[in-house]
C-alpha cells in the first residue's frame, strides 16, 4: 500500500498555487529519513507572480495606520495560539524536533515576538521637528522601504519565519518569504493562517531551492533582502543585491566563545552550557559550542561535561525524555560527521562522535577536547550536536582565542568577578554578550552580528528600524 505524499503549494496573491512548471522537491521527514510531502521548485515565473501581488498590494498595506497593522498582526498572533497544535505537528515532521519542547520553547516566544512587533508599529519616532536653518522648518518622516525579499533557515522554520515577517508588515512592508527547501510545511501553514488576515498580496510565500532565493535576491522589485542563513549565501545575496543598490539585512553564521573562569560554580555552568550546546542538536548559530576553560579547572570541567553530554538523550518526536532530534538533512549529518572524522591526532573525543542509529539523520550529544585554535573544528561552523573544550592560562588568552574567528554573533562569560564580566563584556567582538548564561533571546533586546556573521539586527526596536527608511521634509515658513 502506497501513503500519497502531501501537496505543498505557493501561496500568491492571496491563493495556493503550483510552480509554473510543475516541478516538485521531496520533502524529508528527518526523523525516519522518508519523504512524506513534496514541495513547489519555483521559477522565474513563480518569483515574478509572487514580486507583482506584493508591489501591487503596497500602496494600500503603506497607508494603512499603525493602530490597523497593530490590529492586524495581533489576530495573526492570536490564530498562531489557535491553531498550535497544527504548527506544532508542521514543523515536527518536517525537523523531528521533540514535540514537547517546540510547544513549549517555540510557540510562546514566536507568539511574543508578533505582539511586540504589533505594538512597535506605533511606536515609530524620530527627531522632533524644528527650524535648523532661518524660517525653515524641518520634520523627519520614517517609511516602509517597500517589498521585502526574505529568505528563511531550516534550523527554526517557524520561528525565522516571525522574525522576518513581523517586523516587516509592521512597518508597513510587503512580503515575500521563501522557506528552505528542506522545511517548507510549517512556513506554508503559516501562509494558510496569514492570509486569511492580511489582505491579499501583503504575504506572499513561495518554495524552491536556492536558485529560487538568487532570482528573488536578483529581482527588479524588492527594496530589500533578507536572509538568515550560511556565510556563503549571505555573500552571494549582498553581492547580488549590490547590482541595484537593494538594501540587504543579514544573520548569518556562528561560532559563539564561552568563557569559563576559574571561579565559576563548575556543576552549573556545565548544566546550563550543556543545554545551551545540544540544543535542537546544536542547530543554532548562537549555540555554545566552543567553549574555553581556564586551565586550573579544564580537567575537571572537561569530565563533567563529557558526563553531561553522555547523560543527554537525543531520539524521536514523541520521546518526552530527550532534549533534541536528529540533523536537518543528509547533508548536514555528513557535514558533522565529516569535522569528527578529520579531527587532528591531538584531539580527543570524549564523549559521543557517531551517529545514533541508522534510520533518520540522529547525531550522538559529542564534546571534544585537545583542540588548538587554528583547528578547522574550532575555525568553522559545525551546526551539529559539537561541543568543543579548549585551555586558556588567563583572561588577555582567553580573549585572544574568543575573538580569533571569522564569526561574531554570540558569545557569554562565566565569572563571580563582576570587574571582569565588565572587561570581557567590553571586549569580546560579537553582537550579544551573556553572563553566566547562554542563549535567552527576548523579544525587547537585538539578535545580530558582526564580521562574518552579517549585519542587521532581528527583533527589538533595532530590528523594527531596519524594515523602514528615513526621509526629511523641509518647508518655508516664508
Amino acid at each position: 500500500m502506497t501513503t500519497e505524499l502531501r501537496r505543498l503549494r505557493n501561496y500568491i496573491n492571496g491563493e495556493f498555487r503550483d510552480a509554473t512548471d510543475g516541478r516538485t522537491i521531496d520533502v524529508v521527514n528527518p526523523a525516519t529519513g522518508e519523504v512524506f510531502a513534496t514541495s513547489p521548485l519555483s521559477g522565474q515565473a513563480d518569483v515574478d507572480a509572487a514580486m507583482d501581488a506584493a508591489a501591487a498590494a503596497f500602496p494600500a498595506w503603506r497607508d494603512t495606520t499603525p493602530a490597523e497593522r497593530q490590529k492586524v498582526l495581533l489576530k495573526i498572533a492570536d490564530a498562531f495560539e489557535e491553531r498550535a497544535e497544527e504548527l506544532i505537528a508542521a514543523e515536527v515532521e518536517n525537523t523531528g524536533k521533540p514535540i514537547a519542547l517546540t510547544a513549549s520553547e517555540e510557540i510562546p516566544p514566536m507568539v511574543d515576538q508578533i505582539r511586540f512587533f504589533a505594538g512597535a508599529a506605533r511606536m515609530l519616532e524620530g527627531r522632533s521637528a524644528g527650524e535648523y536653518m532661518e524660517g525653515m522648518t524641518s520634520i523627519i518622516r520614517r517609511e516602509p522601504v517597500g517589498v521585502c525579499a526574505q529568505v528563511a533557515p531550516w534550523n527554526y522554520p517557524m520561528m525565522m519565519a516571525v522574525w522576518k515577517f513581523a517586523p516587516a508588515l509592521a512597518a508597513g512592508n510587503t512580503v515575500v518569504l521563501k522557506p528552505s527547501d528542506t522545511t517548507p510545511a510549517s512556513t506554508v501553514l503559516m501562509a494558510e493562517i496569514i492570509g486569511a488576515i492580511v489582505p491579499k498580496g501583503v504575504f506572499n510565500v513561495i518554495c524552491g531551492d536556492r536558485e529560487t532565493g538568487r532570482a528573488m535576491v536578483e529581482h527588479p522589485t524588492p527594496a530589500m533582502a533578507s536572509i538568515t542563513g550560511s556565510v556563503r549565501a549571505g555573500m552571494q545575496v549582498a553581492e547580488s543585491a549590490a547590482k541595484d543598490v537593494k538594501r540587504v539585512h543579514l544573520e548569518l553564521g556562528g561560532k559563539a566563545p564561552v568563557v569559563v573562569f576559574e571561579d565559576t560554580d563548575i556543576a552549573k555552568a556545565v548544566e546550563d552550557i550543556s543545554v545551551a550546546g545540544f540544543f535542537n542538536a546544536g542547530q543554532d548559530c548562537t549555540a555554545a559550542t566552543r567553549v574555553l576553560v581556564h586551565e586550573s579547572i579544564h580537567d575537571e570541567f572537561v569530565a563533567q561535561l563529557a558526563k553531561a553530554a553522555t547523560d543527554t538523550k537525543t531520539g524521536l518526536p514523541d520521546d518526552e525524555d530527550v532534549l533534541f532530534g536528529p540533523l536537518n538533512n543528509a547533508n548536514q549529518l555528513k557535514q558533522v560527521s565529516g569535522f569528527i572524522e578529520r579531527l587532528p591526532a591531538h584531539a580527543k573525543v570524549e564523549a559521543g562522535g557517531h551517529r545514533v542509529g541508522d534510520k533518520g539523520y540522529f547525531y550522538a550529544p559529542t564534546v571534544v577536547s585537545g583542540l588548538k585554535q587554528d583547528d578547522e573544528i574550532i575555525q568553522n561552523e559545525v551546526f551539529g550536536p559539537v561541543i568543543t573544550v579548549q585551555s586558556f592560562r588567563d583572561e588577555e588568552q582567553a580573549l585572544e582565542y574568543a575573538n580569533g574567528v571569522e564569526f561574531a554573533l554570540a558569545s557569554s562569560v562565566w565569572t563571580k568577578d563582576h570587574a571582569r564580566a565588565m572587561r570581557m563584556s567590553k571586549t569580546l567582538d560579537f553582537g550579544c554578550v551573556w553572563i553566566n548564561t547562554h542563549i535567552p533571546l527576548v523579544a525587547e533586546m537585538p539578535h545580530g552580528g558582526f564580521k562574518k556573521s552579517g549585519y542587521g539586527k532581528d527583533l527589538s526596536a533595532y530590528g523594527f528600524d531596519d524594515y523602514t527608511r528615513i526621509k526629511h521634509v523641509m518647508t518655508s515658513l516664508g
